[in-house]
This record gives C-alpha cells, structure tokens and sequence, in this order.
C-alpha cells in the first residue's frame, strides 16, 4: 500500500487544517454576486431576492453587482478570473453557461474549467406575447397568420443565439414558418416596441413580463416548455399545439475555480436552505421560476446538470444550423 513520506504528511495536514480554519471564518466582510444582465432583467430580479436572504444567513452583506455586456460575457468572464478566496460569485444564466460556448469561436472562459458550480438557483419560464389589438390569442392562430401572410409577423427577441431566439426558432421549424425574429439589446425596448406595435410579438421570462400581462398591454398566447405556469394557469404550453418545443432557462451560483471546497459547500447549504423557505417557495412561481431544485441545489448535483445542459445546447444548436461567431 503507498504510504505518503512522513515530511509530507505534516505538510498535507496543515494545508487542510489552514482550508477549514478559511471555511470557518468565512465571510468576514461582504461578498459579490454578480449578475452578467441588467438590473430588473429576470436573473437580477431572483439574485436579490437570495442576495437578501444569503446576507442575513451568512451575517455579511451578499450585494448584486450588475456586470452586463457581450451576451452575458463581461460578468462571467469577470468572476472566472476573480480571486478565489469566496467573495466572489456569479449568478449564470443558462446563456452564459451552456449556450456561449456553442455561438463563440474563441468565449474567453470554460464554463467547466474556469468556473465551479455551487448550486442550482432555479428554473425559469419563457412566455410568448402578443400585442393585445392583433386578432391572436393562442399560438395556432399566431401560426396560422404567419401561414396565411407569411413574414408579416415579427417577435422580438433578445438574440436568435440564446433562449428567446432559440425558442422563436423552434417555433419557425416546428411549425414550419418563418416569422422574423428581431434582436433586441434589452428587454424593455422590446417590450416597448411590442406594445407599440412595431413588432407585433415578443418572447420574455415570465418574471419580466408579469406586470405588463397584469395591466393588459401585452397578451400571453403561450409558455415554452411543456407545462403551464401556476402564475398563468389559462396560457397553454407551447408542447400543447407543437411537438418538442422545450427550451427554458436556468440560473446557477457558480464560484470561480480554485474556491475552497469547504466555502463552495457552506454556500452551498446556505442556498438550498434559502430555496426551501415557504415565502420564497410561495412567491417564486408567481414570478415564473421553478425553485422545487431538490439535489441539484449540491455542488455535486449542479455539475452534473451542467454537463448534461451543455451537451443538449450544443445539439440543438447544430440541429438549427448556427455556426459560432
């Protein structure tokens, strides 16, 4: 059996006793969540919902610091190169996580190598709307305009390469049109542009549209996925008129590699601790997340998801014809 040489062992020793001594003490002073979207986009709008609720766990301040730029590049190539000390921590999108890597030649991080997964936040839905004065109320009949008048609707989108655009186009090939897709930098002109009817359609997290579905400028026709959404009962699921249209999004804590494990996993159970608490389990639905995560909250359970997204991304992009930019 290999023994390790008794000068070493000390060594090993202190190296591991210097690890729980930093879990330990660890924060003593405040801590970054980055976000790579603008503020009151659909991911900051859940980071600091947690970001609150980490702080009062934790005893120091969890603060949301807004990194935004080049698809959701700047934030998280920002924390890949942080310090690993666990100060520092991204809130990812499933776009900046498992979509770039299959749209960039040359992404200036490895999603797999240069970041460590800490847990599963949530899940996130898409709603496909509608200006309220065109004569549409559910998705086969969007389908059958776009058949009868083809190119005349248009959905605007944040990207055709991340989840909105990637949606839009399912929807194109399941149905077999060819609405135009629209990118747009942010939601807000987008969904301001919808409600002027400069588009005529647009595709958003369920938490960003929420309040304008509310007050009647825009129209919900359908959710992607594969099921409703307890906060829009009435809207049918996109899988309900086409066959395998099931894209949704996903955020996930991540930490820069390199972090202490012990710090990865004390935020870790933090996290999952947080996610189980009846106020936020009661209020995230009504904001269109899925926080029911269960193991995937683990660091352990998260890399795995993270495995599985990335290679689903990328098939579904090939089957689309998108070559990286």
């Amino acid at each position: 059996m290999f023994k390790l040489p008794c000068l070493v062992i000390p060594v090993v020793a202190a190296l591991l006793a210097a690890t729980g001594v930093q879990a330990q003490s660890w924060p003593t002073r405040p801590v970054a969540l980055v976000v790579p979207q603008a503020a009151g986009n659909s991911p900051d709008i859940l980071a600091r919902v947690i970001a609150d609720k980490l702080s009062r766990s934790l005893g120091q301040q969890v603060y949301v610091e807004n990194r935004t730029g080049a698809a959701n590049i700047v934030g998280t190539q920002a924390v890949a190169r942080a310090t690993p000390d666990g100060y520092t921590f991204l809130f990812a999108t499933s776009a900046s996580l498992s979509t770039n890597p299959h749209t960039f030649k040359k992404l200036p991080y490895d999603p797999l190598k240069d970041l460590v997964p800490v847990a599963l936040a949530a899940r996130s839905h898409h709603v496909l709307l509608v200006n309220p004065n065109l004569p549409i109320k559910s998705l086969a009949e969007l389908i059958a305009q776009e058949k009868a008048k083809p190119g005349e609707i248009s959905i605007a989108v944040d990207s055709e390469r991340n989840i909105s655009g990637l949606i839009g186009q399912t929807i194109n090939r399941r149905a077999d049109i060819k609405m135009v897709l629209v990118p747009y930098a942010s939601a807000a002109n987008s969904i301001q542009d919808t409600i002027a009817g400069r588009v005529q359609a647009t595709i958003q997290s369920a938490s960003v549209a929420e309040p304008f579905i509310k007050e009647g400028t825009l129209r919900a026709i359908a959710v992607a996925g594969t099921k409703r959404l307890a906060s829009l009962p009435g809207v049918p699921a996109i899988a309900e008129t086409l066959a395998s249209a099931d894209i949704g999004g996903w955020f996930m804590v991540m930490a820069p590699a390199g972090t202490p494990p012990a710090i990865i996993q004390s935020m870790s159970q933090k996290i999952a601790e947080i996610l189980q608490q009846p106020d936020l389990r009661e209020r995230a639905p009504t904001l269109g997340f899925d926080v029911d995560i269960g193991p995937l909250a683990t660091p352990a359970g998260a890399h795995g998801f993270l495995v599985k997204e990335v290679a689903a991304m990328g098939a579904l992009i090939k089957e689309f014809g998108i070559e990286p930019q």
